[in-house]
């Protein structure tokens, strides 16, 4: 099983950003990394071999197609060359990462939802043993 991955770093607004891209046994993945100040080669270089496994991957989308050919050394350099040259992150990035986004989005909503209605239990309850103390008597 091939395992292929990328590194986008970019500047967006006032942070610089990474983008990992894993592409694995025809699973794509995304994550992002805020670096903040512009990373040095070495920091960048220290994430990848240390941290590498505390990077949080989103849920693997599937309907990536991956075309498993051999290639050529030289064309090999010349599409190396050609994404250093590119700038931004490709759209599979950035749909991967929207619906990271929006799951996560949902998921703080349940989260929320819940809270609530255990706190709104919990308030009722109290108003109920409120409303028993008062006719049990002193």
């Amino acid at each position: 099983m091939k395992v292929k991955g990328s590194l986008t770093v970019f500047f967006e607004g006032q942070f610089w950003v990474g983008i990992f891209e894993s592409s694995s046994g025809g699973k794509y993945e995304v994550a992002r990394v805020i670096f903040g100040p512009e990373p040095k080669d070495g920091e960048i270089l220290d994430l990848i071999n240390k941290r590498f496994n505390s990077i949080v991957f989103g849920k693997p989308v599937s309907d990536h197609k991956i075309v498993e050919k051999e290639i050529s050394p030289k064309r090999l350099q010349r599409k190396i060359k050609k994404e250093l040259q590119s700038t931004g992150i490709g759209t599979k990035a950035q749909n991967a990462i929207k619906k990271q986004r929006e799951g996560q989005k949902l998921q703080r909503k349940e989260k929320s939802k819940e809270m609530k209605k255990v706190e709104k239990d919990r308030q009722f309850e109290i108003r109920q043993q409120k409303r028993k103390d008062k006719k049990r008597g002193h």
